[in-house]
């Protein structure tokens, strides 16, 4: 297995903002300094890292989708999609970005609506989100595809697998929103209401979006339904966001034709890449299809969480 190196040179003076409060102040002031990242992920990581790029969104819909890129220099036999929640800020994914092996890619985007994506409005038709986002699921030869949909996210990302099936190895529903909130995102999205003319634009968006989302699980239903690949859902049993319950009764239901799997994260709340980035990677390794090549790099990633975490802190389960 190659060395990795994580080069953190001109890294801030502040790391980046972590919690809801924090989140909500960095957001603040980065809209104030007219910056789309809280922390611009070029300061942290060199560019041969972790690489902010953009595309044009499918469908012809004329947008420019931003995302953050892990460059290389071949192509790596799995590429990992990540589809953020509500609001949709790439950044916070860069420290697992640049924790991963040679073996695997990622791109991480702003939502259309979010950071440096157009367009310059909320898009709240999580079908459209899905068409725009396409142009992620077009692998190289001979690379297979992980999709992982994040909260808000798992509903936009369960549409664009329907919509594309041969081209999604396997479905990652991560810390999924499933239409009801849990006490804290409650708390926040009457806040947002009560303050929509105040708040900056992602945060207007993020309470339009979360508001909306009961309407559109619908769609979110029909297409787990239609899946052949694996579905994974993966929840922490303290997210005060988006309750577990209703990850427990959605890998319950009848009408899922693909076989699906329910990895409970002790301990862990909502914002499961929050925390410690080798952790993350775990339980995403842990959703590929196992083979000889994947065991040998999910013992690797596991090893290096018991290498990096602090003493009695143990790596995520699987």
């Amino acid at each position: 297995m190659a060395s990795i190196g994580i080069v953190q040179a001109g890294a801030p003076r502040r790391p980046r903002p972590r919690g809801v409060l924090a989140l909500g102040w960095a957001c603040l002031e980065s809209a104030m300094a007219g910056r789309a990242e809280h922390r611009p992920t070029h300061e942290i990581y060199p560019e041969h890292v972790v690489r902010r790029v953009s595309f044009a969104a499918g469908g012809g819909l004329g947008w420019r989708i931003s995302a953050l890129t892990t460059p290389r220099r071949r192509i790596a036999p799995w590429k990992i999609v990540v589809v953020t929640g509500a609001p949709s800020w790439a950044e916070y994914w860069a420290p697992a970005m640049a924790l991963l092996p040679p073996d695997r890619e990622m791109i991480v985007v702003d939502r259309p609506g979010y950071g440096l994506s157009e367009p310059a409005e909320c898009v709240s038709d999580i079908r459209l989100q899905a068409q725009a986002l396409e142009p992620l699921l077009a692998p190289q030869p001979g690379q297979r595809i992980l999709l992982v949909g994040q909260s808000y996210g798992a509903a936009i990302a369960a549409v664009m697998a329907a919509r594309r099936p041969r081209d999604v190895a396997s479905l990652v529903l991560l810390s999924s929103y499933l239409g009801e909130s849990g006490p804290t995102a409650r708390w926040l999205v009457d806040a947002g209401r009560r303050l929509k003319g105040l708040i900056p634009r992602d945060l207007r968006t993020a309470v339009t979006e979360v508001s909306g989302q009961p309407a559109q699980m619908p769609l979110m239903r029909e297409a787990l339904a239609a899946l052949s690949c694996p579905v994974h859902l993966v929840h922490g049993d303290n997210d005060d966001f988006a309750p577990i319950e209703l990850a427990q009764r959605l890998a319950k239901e009848s009408r899922l034709s693909a076989p699906v799997r329910l990895q409970t994260v002790a301990g862990a709340g909502h914002f499961l890449n929050d925390g410690p980035p080798e952790a993350v990677l775990a339980c995403l390794e842990a959703c590929l299809p196992a083979t000889p090549a994947n065991a040998g790099i999910g013992a690797w990633i596991s090893g290096l969480a018991g290498r990096l975490l602090p003493p009695g802190r143990a790596a995520l389960p699987a």
